[in-house]
């Protein structure tokens, strides 16, 4: 840990205190004593009202776990249980109907449509793709991945079987939502055209064609003399498609940041991407390559704006980090610093300081999870309005995305929303830690029924119809978006293209993709479903109750599992630990493409690490299956992913006694014990020693 230097009472460590004076603060017109002053007044009125909010988490996990354990089994008093929930304040008296008061939200967020990234802030080659992911190529979605039914392309160079088939595609999907009057698209030979639909707009370029349909653009890229196009009856060299609206910056889930060195890496690419010249340089086939953010793109007189429009996400109310100290010595709560510090950085957006400007209406973007009810939603809505007088900021600019992937919060979704109703942007159902809340918060039920059945429970049906029919009561359509969550499986296209049509049919206007080029094939879907036309139908719709949101998916009882079956769900479980954990700990990976125990590259961060650690614990502890399988499960399922990663020259093997291991062993064994199930300490703990070695 680099040493520490005095700041306003603070102990700030000294790399940290570099970036902010000489970089975060340069230019904005605030002095460094204004900053550290403003921040240790935040921190003092702040730092334990969230002490607070932690402990008041606890004690109600306190009667939960009593309850439960004098109700053993699913809920068979639902009126009694749901009494007893609004007794400890569990459940909060719902507040009368209103509407969000937002403003100053840019249109990516209100008025349209379409998919949405979300990338770790560490990693800066990502995170430039996943800022320049509002424009691809359909015809290379569809060429490199299986999104086609046709035969893959051959490999040495370009496949002309293959891309038949590609270009048949998208002229397919040309017909389906923008049709001609007369003809089919594979058919235009050039020049003049008329659309069947009145609606859809049209601007030539020359003889490119830019067409906008349901609020998205679609460019049609004429050359003649182009490898492709030259081929084509119009010329055709590609089809272009706005993808990702928008994308979060993410400092949470996705990254592995545990000291100063780490959040200074972070707050870095931050301000890079505020200030329009982040640049990434990497080595590919033998040349070296630059990543820098696109600039707009120019039709005539028309700009469209040529980059996602970016939030970034701050970790939760739970975490601290030894970055800066308190007074009485303690570590700073990671949540309040990140509030100041990645706001700082989005000044410089909010000035042009830089060469782009991410928000053309003025606002700084910050989604906040892991939030527990409304308290802790009112205790962010007063977090920011402190760090906007200290940053000089007008009531409001900064906006809030609430992520609804904690029990409390969804089961009060309406008063978690009013707490935060003039600056709230966003709600997301994050399905993956919901289900890991799901597990811990009624843990002491029961055992909870295996993993795969869980998607199937009724409580996660009502708990995503519930999001889309209060968000549309609370007046979210038009100002701010309903979102749903990962399509987890980036090498299974053609799956996303079956199944997360869904997601804009259930009234979301946007949803998360793990990939640049998964965004081009999901923004197909809101070309197929008009969302805001969804909406409006939903909206007469009642709001599901709260009885199938609160039915525990807990095994009846008396139900036993086979032998064979507590096998394949402890090594399933133990196997996606493992796969995470070993990355987490040993390299500093907060997300990636990991194989599950087929071999199926899956996108995993702490979301799906807390329900298979939180999972196992559960079984422990009602006696599903002992320490010993547990052990046997982790010592096999670590040489299936030694073997896995056997290509990664950083890679280190899984031994009981390595720190990756001991630090999965942990998450099982003391997972009761962990807050609300989390990982994040556990991790931060063993990825500390690592670091440390």
């Amino acid at each position: 840990m680099t040493g520490y230097t005095e700041r306003a009472g603070l102990q700030v460590a000294g790399i940290l205190a570099d970036f902010v004076e000489t970089k975060a603060l340069a230019g904005t017109g605030l002095s460094p004593d204004q900053l550290w002053t403003g921040l240790a007044d935040i921190l003092a009125r702040f730092a334990p009202r969230n002490r607070a909010l932690l402990a008041h988490r606890d004690a109600i996990q306190d009667q939960l776990d009593h309850w439960h354990r004098a109700n053993p089994g699913p809920i068979g008093d639902m009126a009694a249980y749901q009494a007893f929930l609004r007794e400890i304040g569990y459940l909060v008296p719902e507040p009368a109907p209103f509407q969000i008061g937002t403003r100053n939200v840019d249109a990516e967020i209100a008025v349209m449509a379409g998919p949405q990234l979300v990338v770790p802030v560490l990693n800066d080659r990502f995170v430039l793709n996943a800022a320049n992911a509002r424009w691809g190529s359909l015809y290379d979605a569809f060429y490199g991945t299986d999104a086609l039914d046709a035969a893959p392309a051959k490999p040495g160079g370009y496949d002309p079987v293959r891309g038949a088939a590609v270009i048949a595609a998208a002229k397919t999907f040309l017909d389906d939502v923008v049709p001609l009057v007369e003809g089919k698209w594979a058919d235009w030979t050039g020049g003049e055209f008329s659309l069947a639909d009145s609606q859809v707009s049209l601007t030539r370029r020359g003889d490119d064609v830019l067409l906008r349909h349901n609020g998205l653009a679609i460019e049609i890229l004429v050359d003649r003399t182009h490898p492709i196009g030259r081929d084509d009856p119009a010329g055709i060299k590609d089809v272009v498609l706005e993808s990702a609206l928008t994308a979060i910056v993410d400092l949470e889930d996705s990254v592995a940041a545990v000291d100063a060195e780490d959040k200074v890496a972070a707050y870095a690419n931050w301000l890079g991407l505020m200030r329009g010249d982040l640049v990434a340089s990497f080595e590919k086939d033998g040349r070296t390559l630059t990543r820098a953010l696109e600039p707009d793109r120019q039709w005539g007189d028309e700009v469209l704006h040529g980059r996602s429009l970016l939030f970034v996400r701050n970790v939760g109310h739970l975490m601290t980090n030894p970055a800066i100290l308190l007074a009485d010595g303690s570590e700073v709560p990671e949540g309040i610093m990140d509030a100041v510090f990645t706001s700082l950085c989005a000044l410089h957006d909010l000035k042009g300081l830089g060469q782009f400007r991410n928000s053309r209406t003025g606002s700084i973007y910050i989604v906040k999870p892991k939030q527990h009810g409304p308290e802790e939603c009112a205790f962010t809505n007063d977090l920011f309005d402190a760090v906007e007088d200290v940053l000089g900021l007008a009531r409001h600019t900064i906006k809030v995305g609430v992520m609804d992937e904690e029990r409390r919060t969804s089961a009060n979704l309406v008063a978690c929303i009013h707490a935060v109703k003039d600056r709230i942007v966003f709600i997301n159902t994050g399905f993956l830690d919901r289900t890991g809340d799901e597990m811990h918060s009624a843990m002491q039920a029961g055992p909870m029924i295996r993993k795969a059945a869980m998607k199937a429970s009724d409580w996660i049906q009502a708990y995503e119809a519930r999001n889309v029919q209060i968000g549309l009561a609370c007046g979210l359509s038009g100002k701010a978006q309903i979102g749903k969550g990962m399509w987890a499986a980036p090498d299974m296209m053609r799956d996303m293209l079956d199944q997360k049509i869904g997601h804009p049919k259930s009234g979301a206007n946007t949803a998360w993709v793990p990939s640049p080029t998964a965004a081009t094939l999901h923004a197909t879907h809101y070309h197929r479903v008009d969302v805001f036309a969804r909406q409006r139908d939903l909206a007469a719709m009642p709001t599901p109750g709260l009885d199938a949101l609160l039915r525990i998916p807990v095994a009846e009882p008396g139900h036993n599992w086979s032998d064979e079956e507590v096998r394949a769900e402890l090594e399933n479980n133990a196997q996606g630990i493992l796969g995470y954990v070993v990355r987490w700990i040993d390299q500093g990976i907060g997300c990636s493409k990991v194989p599950d125990i087929h071999d199926i590259g899956l996108m995993e961060d702490r979301a799906t690490l807390r329900i298979s650690s939180q999972h196992i614990a559960n079984w422990l502890l009602h006696g599903v299956c002992t320490a010993d399988q547990v052990d046997a499960a982790l010592v096999k399922m670590a040489a299936k992913v030694d073997a896995q990663n056997a290509d990664d020259p950083l890679y280190e093997q899984l031994t009981p006694d390595s720190i990756a291991f001991q630090a999965a062993r942990a998450l099982v064994f003391e997972g009761v014990a962990q807050p609300n199930g989390y990982t994040e300490p556990l991790l931060h703990r063993f990825r500390q020693s690592k670091k440390a070695v």
